[in-house]
């Protein structure tokens, strides 16, 4: 089993003192991999920026232009786009190393020579909406590595499960009325940023294509292991992907500061592992797991190193924070309700 790590040692360079999204994420996710010695078993890969001709695939060119022209302004301090998303001097490069790097592995899966894959990237990219920059994020890296893979690989069908704490309406926002894609999202609901309802299901011929599980803050482990059980599964069998992409946010943590819902790191890993599995069966093993969102960095940094194990086929989980111990609400009538919808039962 060959995993591929794709990472840069530029990502910190976009960065902004007392930001949630800031250098420290990266620095975190990169000392505790080295900490658990768990590199020499992965096959590390350097990416490049990604073409401006990929990053056209997903995104409108006024907006490509004008986050050139902001940089071709040879800034002296961090910008901001909008309330949450800054740019740095370096934040232009540094974006497109984030989508190259989620492309490279992408490429390291498909040309077969990995496994799997993990990319360990920042700035995030669920929320960057085709037109503009949202909620930290400047390029949308998991549409376009699905983009990418499309154009470059002809497969015809990706499924990209998003696990983030956060609604990754951006990436579904580019896939709405593609069937060729479809886009699964957990999320707190109702949340930033105020997307994905249950309704949000696709438009015209990719009705159906985008599948919504919003939940209410306190729900942890239980309720999803059901929701993989009785929505995930059915729905990816049902759709036969050719390759499985996972935006991974830690953010649902019951310690991240950001958020209200309850996973514990173990409950975390339960999915990830669910994930693999369901690779293995219906893609040859095609999976590549995307660093997003997560605030608190011990939860981070000991999650990723947990994909990297479930990666490589390891039992290990590292959990130094426990269970939830607090009650979760029943997500049953929920999933039945999804279920419904679409025609799951």
């Amino acid at each position: 089993m060959t995993t591929a790590y794709v990472t840069h040692g530029r990502y910190p360079e976009h960065d902004l003192m007392h930001h949630p999204e800031h250098a420290g994420r990266i620095r975190a996710v990169w000392q505790r991999l080295e900490e658990a010695g768990v590199l020499p078993q992965l096959q590390r890969s350097t990416p490049d920026e990604i073409p401006l001709e990929t990053l056209a695939l997903v995104h409108a060119q006024t907006y490509l232009d004008k986050l050139a022209q902001i940089r071709d302004m040879q800034l002296k301090q961090v910008a901001l786009l909008d309330a949450d998303t800054y740019f740095a001097p370096n934040s232009y490069t540094i974006a497109r190393l984030s989508a190259g790097g989620v492309v490279r592995a992408v490429d390291e899966v498909l040309a077969g020579r990995a496994d799997n894959a993990l990319a360990a990237v920042r700035p995030p990219g669920h929320h960057a909406m085709p037109e503009y920059a949202m909620g930290f994020c400047l390029f949308g890296n998991i549409a376009l590595a699905a983009r990418y893979a499309q154009q470059h690989y002809a497969l015809k069908r990706v499924l990209i499960v998003d696990y983030d704490v956060h609604h990754g309406n951006g990436t579904q926002a580019m896939f709405y009325d593609d069937p060729s894609v479809l886009f699964v999202s957990t999320h707190q609901y109702p949340f930033y940023p105020g997307t994905g309802a249950l309704n949000e299901t696709g438009r015209g011929a990719g009705t159906g294509y985008t599948l919504n599980v919003p939940l209410q803050g306190g729900h942890g482990d239980k309720s999803f292991a059901q929701i993989f059980e009785r929505v995930l599964w059915p729905a990816a069998q049902r759709f036969q992907p050719e390759l499985l992409l996972v935006s991974a946010g830690f953010d649902a943590h019951f310690a991240d500061p950001l958020a209200q819902m309850r996973l514990s790191l173990s409950g975390y890993a339960h999915i990830t592992r669910e994930l693999i599995a369901m690779a293995r069966q219906l893609c040859g093993g095609k999976i590549v797991f995307v660093m997003e969102g997560g605030y608190n960095l011990e939860v981070l940094s000991n999650g990723v190193l947990n994909i990297v194990y479930a990666l490589l086929g390891a039992p290990t989980v590292s959990d130094p924070l426990g269970p939830n111990y607090k009650t979760e609400p029943d997500v049953t009538p929920l999933v039945d309700k999804v279920r419904e919808i679409h025609g799951l039962s």
